[in-house]
């Protein structure tokens, strides 16, 4: 069990509804969210039960049809069946997978009322319409996401609790690390790019001396697991989604990194795609990124929803997804990208990841872009656009992505100059040390954490 942040959320959760709602967990496969449960009612709780929609037994089903109208004999049958002593009060009873049985979720509302037990809900794909078309959505449920190991979390489970201490505290002072300490955590972030955060993969890359190539066929065995989810969804787009899904690396391999439509089908339109985009993002095994037109306080109301960029959810997995297994072997890809010498496909692979962070602390990403008709080119593009977080005059935070030693900052410059009166702090995230450059700051990749 790696320590994961969500744990003090559950804990808040606990505390503040006292068994008055449900909490629901909605993440992608494999990102450890039964496991952070189970570890929860363990420690939380006097006693718990859980119960797997994966692999549940026709005894328990017949309990969630026959007598949700006679708890006492339902909760009977779920004590008898897992040999478990359920406490008023004191118990916490899980629904993993929940998708699978979306019954169970209509069940909520009644259970909750009932007030004996604390509920908590786990399910990839959860809100995916074929799987809640039939129910009633309990509103007696809060929800939160769970996304894979950050790089905190993922440092963590390598030991380096100092070291993010260290970072935290230059990151708010204002100052670089000490040169060996920021290589130290350079090459950390490396290991974060290149491993990810399923928390599967992680354990294979420490119980194994930190084999890159472990990690590697665990992360594989998760892209099946995604396949073989698309394979299950609706005729009508399945197709279209995989389709999507297989050139994620070749779309974010380009210079906008766009989702361009046509490259999988000719004359296809965005509406084409409505349900391929809802999947992949409410499925949470991307991280959508949307074209802000007009770049304010509330970025969502200018997004463009025609112009898209899709991260992988984790980048440990795009890296697995870009390289086939045998390409990884002999080229030793591995090793080129933590030393610095992959001379392809860098720059998609860094700025997945720090997608990646950002969506880890709350944002949701937009990307701008100028088309100059004169250069017949975009004059300004800005990979990501935070809101700063302040409730009384809440302005904007562009953000640049640069993966090499040498760049320049003019697009980031003309930006400033246009929206200066809406931007808080510009910054772009390097792989240098922390500097000011004027009124930009720059700041190593490990430090996208404290944004």
């Amino acid at each position: 069990m790696y320590k994961r942040k969500i744990y003090d959320k559950l804990l808040e959760w606990k505390k503040e509804t006292q068994g008055e709602k449900a909490l629901l967990i909605e993440g992608a496969r494999r990102i450890g969210k039964s496991t952070t449960v189970k570890e929860f009612g363990k420690n939380e709780y006097k006693s718990y039960l859980l119960i797997d929609f994966n692999d549940v037994s026709s005894v328990v089903l017949d309990a969630f049809d026959k007598y949700l109208n006679d708890l006492d004999t339902f909760f009977l049958i779920l004590s008898t069946e897992y040999n478990k002593t359920l406490y008023p009060r004191e118990t916490l009873i899980i629904f993993d997978e929940i998708q699978k049985y979306p019954k169970a979720r209509q069940s909520i509302k009644k259970l909750v009322s009932d007030g004996r037990y604390d509920y908590i809900e786990t399910g990839s794909l959860i809100s995916i319409r074929d799987n809640v078309k039939d129910i009633t959505i309990p509103s007696e449920e809060r929800k939160i996401k769970m996304y894979p190991m950050d790089f905190e979390e993922f440092s963590w489970a390598l030991g380096e609790n100092l070291l993010i201490d260290y970072i935290k505290t230059c990151f708010n002072e204002q100052k670089p690390l000490e040169e060996g300490l920021h290589h130290k955590a350079m090459m950390l972030f490396k290991q974060y790019i290149l491993v990810g955060g399923m928390p599967q993969a992680v354990k294979k890359y420490i119980d194994n001396n930190r084999s890159f190539a472990m990690a590697d066929k665990e992360k594989r065995d998760i892209l099946s697991l995604y396949r073989d989810d698309i394979s299950k969804i609706d005729r009508n787009y399945r197709s279209r989604v995989l389709s999507v899904f297989d050139q994620i690396p070749a779309f974010l391999s380009k210079h906008d990194k766009r989702v361009r439509l046509s490259t999988i089908e000719k004359k296809s339109t965005f509406p084409m795609y409505e349900e391929t985009f809802f999947w992949l993002g409410d499925s949470m095994i991307v991280n959508e990124c949307f074209n802000c037109a007009d770049p304010n306080v509330g970025l969502s109301i200018n997004e463009e929803r025609t112009s898209i960029r899709c991260y992988m959810g984790d980048t440990g997995l795009l890296v697995s997804h870009a390289f086939d297994e045998d390409e990884i072997v002999k080229e030793k890809i591995y090793k080129q990208i933590l030393h610095d010498k992959l001379g392809i496909n860098k720059g998609m692979i860094f700025e997945n990841a720090i997608a990646q962070c950002l969506v880890s602390n709350g944002h949701r990403l937009f990307f701008y872009t100028q088309y100059n008709v004169e250069k017949r080119r975009n004059d300004i593009e800005i990979d990501f656009i935070l809101s700063s977080g302040n409730k009384i005059k809440p302005k904007l935070c562009p953000i640049e992505v640069k993966s090499g030693t040498k760049y320049t900052t003019n697009s980031l410059e003309r930006f400033i100059a246009k929206y200066h009166k809406r931007i808080e702090q510009a910054y772009i995230i390097h792989t240098k040390n922390f500097c000011k450059k004027g009124e930009i700051i720059c700041i190593p990749s490990y430090m996208t954490m404290c944004l």
